[in-house]
């Protein structure tokens, strides 16, 4: 948890600072959806082990392959507009590269993209 009590988004800083200059958010903005969206998604850890592919597990976040469409479920929810809803799904598509990168597993990751979106959740 946050100083403020919010949850810390699982997103690493580089791959933040990454998805904020591509996304037109400001960064403060992109922190704050952030937050937002691991307070959602982390409350349905459960729903995404049983229903969606686990391509990655860390000590502190977990990444599953949605299927498309599952952002505008997400920003719908959470009443993000296009433009917000865009930067999350790039940050979290962005780690799931970052990932792939550190594990050799970036051609994998890049084709599961073309077809499927992903969603870091933080543990």
């Amino acid at each position: 948890m946050s100083v403020s009590g919010a949850p810390e988004s699982p997103i690493d800083g580089q791959v933040f600072m990454l998805a904020a200059a591509k996304a037109s958010v400001a960064p403060s903005k992109l922190s704050d959806l952030l937050s937002r969206v691991q307070a959602d998604v982390g409350g349905r850890l459960d729903v995404y082990r049983r229903d969606f592919e686990r391509v990655a597990q860390q000590d502190d976040r977990e990444v599953f392959l949605v299927p498309t469409g599952h952002w505008e479920q997400i920003a719908d929810r959470l009443d993000f507009g296009e433009r917000e809803r865009k930067a999350v799904a790039r940050a979290h598509a962005e780690q799931l590269r970052s990932i792939g990168s550190d594990t050799g597993r970036n051609d994998e990751f890049e084709t599961a993209l073309e077809i499927r979106e992903a969603v870091v959740v933080g543990t």
